[in-house]
């Protein structure tokens, strides 16, 4: 035994859980959070109101939940799996009958001092429950029909609410989070054929029932469709975001407009210039430069938490990290797709950079679930 390995052992209990945190990621979440300050900043012309000042105290309120649940041994967390999975799917029932609505969607409860997303809750209680099945489970059942039937409601049940929102992204989002579990957990690739072979035959459902009765989307979704497929169609109207969105992305260039210097955001042009579009701001501002380096803390992320799930024993909490790792690597991929005109324009905000409690606090508590995997995993 090291010197090190001697003093280590003999700090009290607490302390030294906080040595084993993952201050890697911690740091980068900081940092990445940091430029989203920055951000809203600018998009505010220069101040802390309306949204960069609540963004960082919610971050801090964020920071100190996702430290206690990392103290919390992960034993706990497989145990409360499927409650907290239930909790979130009575939430998304509270929202159907008594949620709040705002631009077209039913997708909040008000809280008083907040509104609520569940629907952001539960791509996260999705990842644990599906964890913890896969956990549970015998490594011979896991391609077992009957075994799959199990996890397919449990994404299924979720997905239907959040479709009745409507809320497409998030809808996505959870499938295929809960796919990624799946395919982790070792389940066979003929279901995943199978899958694929489904998907392709609701997207030409989709198409084909338009304008009828049997109608699947909302007729506003089907906009955002045609205009994913050609934006120049309506630049006034359905594709007016993308349209000024990609004027912004091209008008950064290399090293950008300067801070707070972009036009498209500071004339109003780019709409939603604090959530969804932020990134788009972001490249104008730093250009390319700017938003690759964005993109390497994102990368970095993701890289420490693949270390930290392969060097973890323990069946749960390696899949449940994996599985947090990769709702994340959606949510800014999904976003950049998006904002860049690769992807369907879906309402997903850009992680921990977009203005949003909802977002900010369930991505800190997730990632408060992967830290209590970090610190007690067996050593």
């Amino acid at each position: 035994m090291s010197y090190l390995e001697h003093n280590i052992k003999s700090v009290p209990t607490g302390f030294r859980k906080i040595l084993h945190l993952n201050w890697a990621i911690i740091l980068l979440l900081a940092a990445v959070s940091g430029v989203g300050f920055l951000m809203l900043y600018s998009v505010a012309g220069g101040s802390l109101q309306p949204w960069a000042e609540p963004q960082m105290k919610r971050f801090a309120v964020g920071m100190v939940i996702m430290l206690s649940i990392a103290m919390v041994p992960i034993w706990f967390w497989r145990n409360v799996s499927a409650v907290a999975y239930l909790m979130s799917v009575a939430l998304l029932l509270v929202v159907e009958f008594f949620g709040t609505a705002g631009m077209g969607a039913q997708r909040w409860i008000d809280l008083g001092f907040m509104r609520l997303q569940p629907s952001e809750v539960t791509k996260i209680t999705l990842v644990m429950v599906l964890a913890a099945y896969y956990d549970w489970l015998d490594l011979d059942k896991k391609s077992h029909p009957l075994w799959v039937i199990v996890p397919l409601i449990m994404i299924a049940i979720p997905t239907m609410l959040v479709l009745r929102q409507p809320d497409l992204g998030t809808a996505i989002l959870l499938v295929a989070g809960g796919g990624t579990i799946m395919f982790l957990a070792g389940v066979s690739w003929y279901y995943f054929g199978a899958v694929i072979a489904a998907v392709v035959g609701i997207v030409t459902a989709i198409f084909q029932f338009r304008g009828t009765e049997w109608q699947i989307l909302k007729d506003y979704q089907y906009r955002r469709i045609d205009t994913f497929l050609d934006p120049s169609s309506d630049p006034l109207g359905a594709g007016y975001h993308i349209t000024q969105s990609k004027i912004a992305l091209g008008s950064g260039g290399w090293t950008g407009r300067g801070f707070m210097q972009g036009t498209q955001a500071r004339l109003n042009f780019l709409p939603e210039k604090h959530t969804d579009f932020i990134f788009v701001t972001l490249a104008e501002e730093f250009g390319f430069v700017g938003a690759a380096s964005l993109l390497a803390l994102y990368a970095l992320i993701i890289a420490f938490c693949i270390i930290s799930a392969f060097r973890n024993k323990d069946r749960y909490a390696a899949l449940l990290t994996l599985g947090i790792a990769t709702t994340f690597f959606l949510f800014f991929v999904v976003n950049m797709a998006m904002v860049m005109g690769l992807a369907p324009v879906v309402g997903v905000p850009l992680p921990l950079v977009s203005y949003g409690g909802s977002a900010m606090l369930v991505l800190l508590v997730a990632f408060g679930l992967m830290q209590s995997a970090h610190v007690h995993r067996p050593r």
